[in-house]
């Protein structure tokens, strides 16, 4: 049950607090979240396909 909770949980709050992030990381390290976002969705899709298979 935990492997489907906690990915959506993970999603959710990204997704929320999105704004927030993107202008956190610009400030920060001056890099704009393209690539970022990009890496986290594979990052993501992995760690979902990882809970469901084990």
């Amino acid at each position: 049950m935990i492997k489907y909770i906690l990915p959506a949980i993970i999603i959710f709050l990204i997704v929320l607090f999105w704004e927030k992030i993107t202008e956190y990381v610009e400030k920060r390290f001056n890099i704009r979240l393209n690539y970022i976002l990009v890496s986290s969705i594979i990052v993501t899709i992995v760690i979902i396909l990882l809970l469901l298979n084990y």
